[in-house]
């Protein structure tokens, strides 16, 4: 089954790669920077977005996805770096030069305006005659699955039908690119999951290119074609959803996205495409290119990846003693704590077997199951390293 689920992967990641990169380039960024005084808040961002697709940036706050966006909108101007839409110079149009047009969290509805009125305002400051403007308000309307709205007014609405027509307002005038600033971040749980599904048959249907901001992972993973995850200013990763959760590049990326459990280990053994991975409470294999004898990684084994087996389990594994299960309605999570004190946790679907509280355990995993990334911290120590502290000491300075 492992065999057959790694080779559905990587045959479903080739085929979405190949995908994308036949796709036309709309927005492109180069080398974009972005500060405020001493504080960068984006850092040498290069980014191709294609036309037609669902792209998510994805980080905790402060990371730069707004800014990015806002940069794309022209509410702010990049410190340095070239952005081009269509191959056109984007950095030099104004905001509403740009066929771009930006959905927030807070709706900005005109609360005196009618929802017709609302939709067919960006049309009326087109010049667009009257009789053009009714059938692409009613058209709108009926995308959004609020067909004879047009008569109320938006207190008359509630928080997701407010969004809707939001989102209507911005797509009425059929922008090249669409931006939305965690768009959904009011509403609660239930309505949020039915707008994430409604947001994402509008795009397809429409084909029009989505780049989403949201600090949602489960979001972004649910909507996205493909997923820019930014950390400290910095792109961290750039891939497909599968892409992002499967085969993290960064620690951070593995954290972040989902849950995973992590461990700090040294190469002690490399066989072409395996590696030997020591750890402190034991040793396992992982797949890998690149490493060296003795370098400091990071393996990231998420907790349905994670095995277990009795206490004289013959394979290479962790010993670890469980803790207590976790019941969240479909799945069950198992918490089991190794000698060193690290918590590792274990997930089934509810009904699966799983070992019980206070038994001792064997943990372990199957080599394609680990992500083995370089770690920055091996960087640091090589550094450290490699500095002289044997100098003479120059008193003429």
């Amino acid at each position: 089954m492992n065999d057959q689920h790694d080779f559905l992967f990587f045959k479903f990641s080739n085929v979405r790669r190949m995908i994308m990169s036949e796709k036309e380039v709309l927005v492109k960024l180069r080398g974009i920077n972005k500060q405020y005084g001493t504080n960068q808040v984006v850092k040498d961002l290069n980014l191709d977005i294609y036309k037609g697709e669902f792209l998510t940036l994805l980080g905790p706050s402060g990371c730069g996805k707004t800014t990015t966006l806002r940069m794309i909108a022209g509410f702010e101007t990049p410190s340095s770096g070239e952005m081009t839409i269509n191959g056109e110079d984007l950095i030099n149009k104004e905001p509403f030069d740009r066929n771009i047009n930006t959905v927030f969290q807070s709706y900005a509805l005109f609360p005196h305006m009618s929802i017709y009125d609302n939709i067919a305002f960006g049309l009326k400051m087109k010049n667009m005659k009257k009789a053009d403007i009714k059938p692409k308000v009613e058209e709108i309307l009926e995308l959004v699955q609020l067909t004879g709205f047009g008569g109320r007014f938006p207190h008359q609405l509630s928080g997701g039908q407010r969004q809707r027509i939001a989102i209507a307002r911005a797509l009425v005038n059929n922008p090249q690119v669409l931006l939305l600033d965690e768009p959904l971040g009011a509403l609660d749980l239930k309505l949020r999951k039915q707008m994430q599904v409604e947001l994402k048959r509008m795009q397809k249907k429409l084909g029009i290119t989505f780049v989403y901001v949201t600090h949602d992972q489960e979001e972004a993973l649910t909507m996205s074609d493909r997923i820019v995850v930014m950390n400290s200013g910095y792109l961290e990763q750039l891939g497909t959803p599968d892409e992002i959760y499967e085969k993290p590049r960064t620690k951070f990326v593995a954290t972040f996205i989902g849950e995973t459990n992590l461990f700090e280990a040294t190469i002690a053994q490399v066989d072409e495409d395996e590696v030997l991975l020591n750890f402190e409470t034991g040793c396992m294999r992982g797949l890998g290119k690149d490493f060296e004898l003795d370098e400091i990684v990071y393996a990231s084994v998420r907790p349905e990846k994670m095995n277990f087996g009795s206490s004289n389990f013959y394979k290479p594994s962790m010993p670890a003693v469980v803790k207590e299960h976790i019941y969240i309605g479909s799945i069950v999570k198992c918490i089991a704590m190794l000698p060193n004190g690290q918590e590792v946790k274990i997930q089934r679907l509810s009904g699966e077997p799983l070992p019980k509280p206070n038994e001792v355990i064997n943990l372990y995993w199957e080599p394609e199951d680990a992500t083995i990334m370089h770690s920055r911290e091996d960087t640091l120590f090589s550094l450290i390293e490699n500095v002289n502290l044997g100098g003479a000491y120059d008193d003429s300075k």
